[in-house]
């Protein structure tokens, strides 16, 4: 809930102004999807330059009805949206989404042709608890078969890890620590049938920054990030893509 109209034209100006940040990006080898409130979904699709793509926060798991607060996946494409998270960490902890309900929102965007983008992470309390993988194996688990849908199909689906301990907190999992749960996830995604591994992008989303996102990007398994806080200024974004890409000087990390 960050940001009014205003906000998001002046954003999407400067977007434009300063380009595509590196020929990966321009070249579409590098995905940029910006995910404002849904409120602003449809004129975010319109003012953002083409190197962006927009998507939504959330997205409901029926096809319209009377589900008063809810936006159906339809809807969102109708907007220009051409994402959606799903199970994002708020929306577990803030409105009790299940396992089952996150794939079901996934299967949902999936089938109205939406890239869904499926979180998981675990909570301080359970990683103090060595339940980490359990967690994530229970939350992957459930998603497994949209996941296998969407490499069918070639749209490609996205998980991303939110360790809940690092969101908002200041705190970042250590390259260490993410490059091993992204491993865990990478497994776990190879020993499903057929192997979803290289189809699906695994993304780091804990307090991702200009000063941790080039040591995060060049550990094994880690795709691209969902980040939080330091998107809202677009400068802040921008510098983290350069980095990320190995355009803002230097060597490709």
């Amino acid at each position: 809930m960050n940001l009014l109209r205003a906000d998001v034209t002046a954003y999407a100006e400067a977007l434009a102004a300063a380009g595509p940040p590196g020929a990966q990006v321009s070249n579409n080898k590098v995905d940029v999807v910006l995910f404002p409130t849904p409120v602003y979904l449809d004129l975010a699709a319109t003012a953002m330059p083409d190197w962006v793509a927009v998507g939504a926060q959330d997205v409901h798991a029926e096809e319209s009805g009377a589900y008063t607060g809810d936006v159906d996946a339809a809807q969102i494409v109708d907007a220009g949206a051409s994402w959606a998270l799903a199970g994002h960490s708020e929306r577990r902890q803030y409105h009790g989404e299940s396992n089952d309900e996150v794939a079901r929102k996934a299967r949902r965007a999936l089938d109205a042709g939406l890239v869904p983008v499926v979180c998981v992470g675990e909570t301080l309390e359970q990683r103090q608890r060595d339940e980490t993988e359990a967690v994530l194996d229970a939350q992957l688990g459930a998603v497994l078969e949209v996941l296998a849908a969407a490499g069918g199909a070639g749209a490609g689906a996205v998980v991303a890890y939110e360790p809940v301990w690092a969101i908002g907190t200041g705190l970042s999992a250590s390259p260490e620590i993410a490059a091993s749960v992204h491993g865990h996830l990478r497994a776990r995604l190879n020993g499903h049938q057929g192997g979803l591994g290289d189809s699906t992008r695994i993304l780091y989303g804990g307090s991702v920054n200009a000063d941790n996102c080039r040591d995060l990007i060049g550990r094994p398994d880690i795709d691209g990030f969902l980040i939080g806080g330091a998107s809202l200024d677009p400068a802040s974004f921008l510098r983290i893509i350069r980095l990320s890409t190995g355009s803002a000087g230097g060597s490709q990390p």
